[in-house]
Order: C-alpha cells, then structure tokens, then sequence
C-alpha cells in the first residue's frame, strides 16, 4: 500500500510551509505529496497568509523535492480552461522530472466561487468529461499532429497539443461517490479512483461501483488503482492526540468513528482494513501543516507497517 501526505493550504498556509511539510514527507520515505485546490478558507480562523495557487505551488516544489510524487486532490474543473490546465501539468511533469499527477473534480465550493467570481454552473458533470476529454485528448496526440474538439463546453481547432508530460501517462485521478456517472467516468479517463470522507462500508460500495463500471466499459478492473482519502490525527498520549485534534477543530467523541486516529497502532489497523477492501493507496490528510512533528510520527510508526 502506497502512503501520501495531503494537506490544505487554503486553511492557511504559505509556500513555505508548504514545502517543509512536502520535503519532511520526502525525507520520511511517503509516496506522495497532494494538496486541495481552493481559493477560500471554510470555516472560522484568520485568512492569513491568504491563498497559494495549487499548480503554481506544485511547479516551485517540483524544483525543490526529487522523489515524492505531486499533485492534487483534486482540482475544480471550473477554475481553469481545460487547454492551459493540460498546458500547467505538462510543465509541472517536466519541471518534476516526471512525478506530477493530475486529479481532477466537479468543483463544490460555492462560496469560494462567488467570492472570485468564477462561474459555477448547476450542471458541472459535462464540464468534467469534456475537460478530461480534451486534457488526455492533448497529451495523447503524436508529436507532429494536432488536436481538435467540438464540445457542448468547449471547442478547440487544430491544438498543436504541446507540449507534452515526461510520463507516457500521466495519472488521472477522479474520486467522488456519485453512484452511477463518477464511477463511468473513473472508468473511462481515471487511472485511479478516489473515496474519501466515509467509513468503511460507504468505500466498499464505492469500490465495488467502480469495479462494475471498467467492467461496462470492457476495462479490465484492476488496471484502476483504487484509493482513499480520510483525516488523519495520530499521537502515542492522549494530551498530544487531543491538541492536534483541537489545532484542526474536530470533535474528539466524533473523529474516530470513520477517521485514521488514535495511538500508531490504532492507525496502523485501520489501514490495513482499507487494504483489505481493496485500497492501493490511502491520502492521510494532515490539515496542520506546521506540525512537522506529527508526519515524523506517522512515518516512523506508521508507514514501516504498511510496506
């Protein structure tokens, strides 16, 4: 099972910090590093330092990390045309010498969307398919040959469809629990699957829908990683673990129900029970970002037991 840290800066927290946490994850021996992609803090606290940009941020520690895949989890298909976006991750790919991975959503931060002015449809669905169509259509296309495409949403005529990843593919992650066209989706243009925010029983019908769906599509299921994403709060005292619980605002009689917490080896179980439902990869969602201390915990109890 594949461990990455994933954080969310828009909760507030700069370049800086961002790239300590990301090369501590480096250093520690974790597959990967993600981040959100939003441009509004959710809830109550200082919005200081204000936003950073995902792909701009991913571009700088695709220069200042070596190893540790990046990417995000996930961005909005209403913030970016779909062109620049495939232009933004080829570039990050190369700048990273290949270890950029794309995920990509709906978007449903309304708020977020108001106050910046960005469009948010009701309908945002056909906004994904033909974003993703058109970002794996670009990358895809030979060297030497152009890409077109006359959508509902977007239309592009003879992209020259440059440039293109170092990875033959870069990995497409789409995650959700929509029932039915997430998963025909994920199906189609994912290499990975992503769950998050449930408990157990809520993944295993996820992954099974998922499963059906590459079977619709003559796809072959297990060519799909599958994933999951849940916050994650880890300390070997109760003092440590009630402290990192207040530093995120979480309930302590609620957070444990569906969540990664508790001692290491509390951690370490509910990891290997989303192994056992299938999971390739689990995101461990560190929302303090300043707490260096908790990742070295993690990957010094933690990830050994999962290798």
């Amino acid at each position: 099972m594949e461990l990455c840290i994933f954080t969310e800066p828009q909760q507030g927290m700069s370049y800086d910090e961002q790239l300590a946490q990301a090369q501590a994850t480096e250093r520690l021996g974790f597959d990967g590093w993600f981040r959100s992609d939003h441009y509004l803090r959710m809830g109550d606290g200082s919005p200081l330092p204000g936003p950073t940009d995902a792909w701009t941020t991913l571009a700088g520690l695709a220069r200042e990390t070596s190893r540790v895949r990046l990417g995000t989890l996930v961005s909005s298909a209403t913030f970016r045309h779909p062109s620049v976006l495939a232009i933004q991750v080829a570039q990050v790919d190369a700048m990273s010498g290949g270890r950029a991975e794309f995920g990509l959503g709906t978007g449903w931060f309304a708020e977020e969307h108001r106050a910046y002015g960005i469009p948010f449809p009701d309908r945002r669905f056909g906004l994904l398919e033909e974003q993703l169509a058109i970002v794996t259509g670009l990358w895809s296309t030979p060297v030497g040959e152009t890409f077109s495409f006359a959508g509902e949403h977007y239309e592009l005529d003879a992209a020259p469809a440059l440039p293109k990843p170092v990875q033959a593919r870069v990995p497409v992650i789409v995650g959700g629990g929509g029932p039915a066209r997430t998963p025909a989706i994920a199906a189609r243009y994912a290499t990975e699957y992503n769950r998050g925010f449930v408990g157990e029983d809520e993944i295993a019908v996820a992954f099974a829908r998922v499963r059906a769906a590459c079977e619709a599509a003559d796809r072959d299921p297990a060519s799909l990683r599958l994933s999951v994403a849940l916050p994650t709060v880890v300390a070997t005292d109760d003092a440590t673990y009630r402290r990192r619980l207040d530093a995120i605002g979480a309930d302590p009689a609620t957070f444990a129900e569906v969540n990664v917490a508790g001692t290491p080896e509390r951690a370490v179980e509910k990891l290997q029970r989303l192994r056992d439902l299938g999971a390739d990869r689990v995101y461990l969602q560190l929302v303090d970002v300043r707490d260096l201390e908790h990742v070295e915990l993690i990957g010094a109890e933690v990830l050994p037991h999962l290798r």
